[in-house]
């Protein structure tokens, strides 16, 4: 059990981190008004590719960068390849509050897929969380086909895929330190949006927006490291709670920056999310037989 101020610690480095994550995102709509997708996120895993590896040197870990070849790390760089295509695609035509919280519907799919292979069960009041979290989920996308929008449907399959990733990451060991493998997962982004981007038009770089992808870089790379701080000796279901803040943050900043202000039925949606997101984080943390431990991870 943690003490009070290892959890304040946590919660501190949580909201630090879910701010620097929506300003990544903030940053990264920005350049992709002027950059296509492939080359938006190239620029930027190339100034993340420098962060990474100044961390796996400060923190002593270079001997072991051979580890990057696993397998399971090697397939969990691919899916986040995957998650970074999808949300940048998606980005481009969503409100910033709205594509966040599609993808804080992350933790409820990884319920559904844990129950489905049976790593976890669930009773009726979490099933019941589910339906109303997806029913949110359906709100904000508007699926009917007067209101289609498939910025919205790529938006959940980046969800879909933030899910799996995070499954896959519980999968590898803890003798794989993590900064390989946000090295790793990096790397293999940049390789990916490279390919990508041989279907694009590249624009020239030199402009303001590589400069936003470069901060935008440090911001997702000291995002990821406060991660790990606020989940090391705190309560996981306390901290996790306050990943939710991230919505708030990117509706306030969605309106300064673009004077975004989710539609009432939107409003309503994301409350359904963050709502039965909570309550799921609250049912794991009280039931002594739950398997699952919804930390969050960083946004794309």
């Amino acid at each position: 059990m943690a003490s009070a101020a290892q959890n304040r610690r946590g919660i501190i480095a949580m909201l630090i981190a879910m701010t620097l994550f929506v300003g990544n995102d903030t940053l990264m709509k920005l350049a992709r008004e002027v950059y296509p997708a492939g080359q938006a996120i190239a620029l930027r895993a190339i100034f993340a590719i420098s962060a990474g590896l100044a961390l796996v040197f400060i923190f002593g870990e270079a001997r072991k960068i051979g580890m990057a070849l696993k397998p399971i790390v090697l397939l969990r760089g691919v899916i986040e390849a995957m998650v970074a295509l999808t949300f940048i695609w998606a980005l481009a035509g969503l409100p910033l509050g709205d594509i966040t919280a599609i993808l804080m519907a992350s933790p409820l799919i990884i319920v559904v897929i844990a129950v489905v292979l049976k790593i976890e069960r669930v009773g009726w009041r979490r099933a019941a969380a589910l339906v109303v979290g997806f029913v949110g989920v359906l709100i904000v996308i508007r699926p009917a086909p007067e209101s289609f929008n498939a910025a919205a449907i790529l938006a959940l399959i980046s969800a879909v895929l933030v899910a799996a990733r995070d499954l896959m990451t519980r999968k590898i060991g803890s003798d794989v330190p993590s900064t390989v493998v946000s090295l790793t997962t990096t790397v293999i982004v940049a390789a990916t949006s490279l390919g990508v981007g041989l279907f694009e038009s590249w624009q020239p770089a030199w402009r303001v927006e590589t400069a936003y992808l470069a901060v935008a870089a440090v911001l997702v790379t000291l995002g990821s490291l406060l991660i790990v701080i606020a989940f090391r000796d705190t309560d996981v279901g306390i901290v996790s709670g306050y990943r939710y803040s991230v919505v708030v943050i990117a509706v306030l900043i969605g309106y300064l920056v673009w004077g975004d202000i989710p539609a009432p039925s939107a409003a309503f949606g994301i409350a359904l999310i963050v709502g039965s997101g909570l309550y799921t984080l609250h049912r794991a943390r009280v039931r002594p037989d739950s398997k699952l431990k919804l930390e969050s991870g960083p946004t794309p």
